[in-house]
């Protein structure tokens, strides 16, 4: 193996015989580089900063020449490191053609085994629910329409008959964006609570008559437990026309209810208050379950509370130029998780968020 050897003559014949043999000793174990091992011990073995040949001989023979010889001892010594960092690049394009016809072989199929069948996903339970809810009312007529999760205050509130100190606009519940303190308060930003603002953007965009439904993830300042969630699912429904009446609203309620839990459901409409609705109602059916007898699910009342709903508030029409005298209209809003727990008996909201596949796989 070759060692660099110290030169006592530095005269051109003496540097020329030096720097052949070198050379020599460099082609010879540049050609035994056979794959991507061989070729990093060759790399260091001639480049190694502390100990590599090329480090030997800037010591060796250019720092140890004496004054008059330095300058041809510096030009041989540069004449073989840029030799020496060619055969380097040559042996590394040697050893990872080497390296990449050996992986090639290696991964050679054989095409009379049978194939790997991939495992095919699953719709998530919620928008399982989700895509039900919205087949209902496609069927009905309605169109599906979507609009931005970061909201304004006014489409949040405002626009939807919310009074300035309504508790909605509690910090408790709502979650703002940070900043927003010299915005006027119904520009400032944030996460929306309710697809309601949805709702407000379609009145803008269309006149009367109006049928749309709202999906979409909706944001509140809950602390998660078993059944509340910082993040869930709502569809919320619009219709406005002439001679829109509660009636309308029960009907268009009713038939959607039968179709996803049956025809055998009953439902119940009890008085409530929502500021952009009036009259406002809380809407329930018959437990699906038990038959109204009374389970753990209905937590033996014999109903389940399922969502909110009421003739849309003749203030709402003013802020999307609508005559409140002429059109008339009912909305309703119901959260997709509350419906999915019934739907398949799961008691923790939380799961639905988890990601766990031996929970998720039950839907498959």
């Amino acid at each position: 193996m070759y060692t660099v050897p110290k030169l006592e003559d530095y005269s051109p014949a003496a540097l020329d015989k030096a720097a052949a043999e070198l050379l020599a000793a460099l082609d010879a174990e540049a050609a035994a580089v056979a794959d991507a091992k061989a070729f990093e011990d060759f790399r260091n073995r001639w480049m190694a900063r502390k100990n590599g040949i090329l480090t030997q001989i800037n010591d060796t023979w250019l720092k140890s020449a004496p004054g008059p010889a330095k300058r041809d001892a510096g030009q041989k010594v540069n004449q073989l490191k840029a030799a020496v960092e060619e055969r380097i690049n040559a042996a590394q394009n040697k050893a990872s053609a080497s390296g990449s016809n050996a992986k090639f072989a290696a991964e050679t199929v054989d095409i009379s085994l049978p194939g790997v069948r991939r495992p095919l996903g699953v719709k998530h339970p919620v928008l399982r629910v989700l895509d039900e809810l919205v087949d209902v009312f496609v069927k009905m007529g309605y169109s599906v329409a979507e609009g931005p999760e970061v909201e304004s205050d006014y489409y949040n509130f405002e626009a939807l008959n919310f009074p300035p100190n309504h508790p909605a606009r509690d910090t408790q519940d709502t979650l703002f964006i940070a900043g927003q303190e010299q915005r006027q308060q119904r520009d400032r930003l944030l996460l929306r609570t309710h697809t309601s603002p949805v709702q407000i953007r379609s009145m803008e965009r269309l006149r009367p008559p109006v049928r749309v439904i709202c999906p979409g993830k909706v944001f509140r300042n809950d602390a998660p437990d078993a059944t509340h969630s910082p993040m869930f699912h709502q569809i919320e429904g619009l219709c406005v026309d002439t001679n829109i009446t509660f009636g309308d609203l029960k009907g268009t309620l009713e038939h959607a209810m039968h179709s996803l839990f049956g025809s055998s459901v009953k439902t119940s409409f009890r008085p409530s208050f929502f500021p952009f609705t009036e009259p406002s109602v809380e809407v329930s059916i018959s437990c699906p379950f038990c038959g109204g007898k009374g389970c753990r699910p209905c937590k033996q009342s014999g109903w389940i509370e399922l969502l909110g709903a009421g003739m849309v508030d003749p203030n709402v029409y003013g802020f999307v130029d609508y005559d409140a005298q002429k059109y008339s209209g009912f909305a309703f809003g119901m959260g997709i998780e509350r419906l999915a727990m019934m739907k398949y008996d799961v008691d923790d909201i939380q799961q639905f968020f988890y990601g766990d596949m031996r929970f998720l796989e039950q839907f498959a």
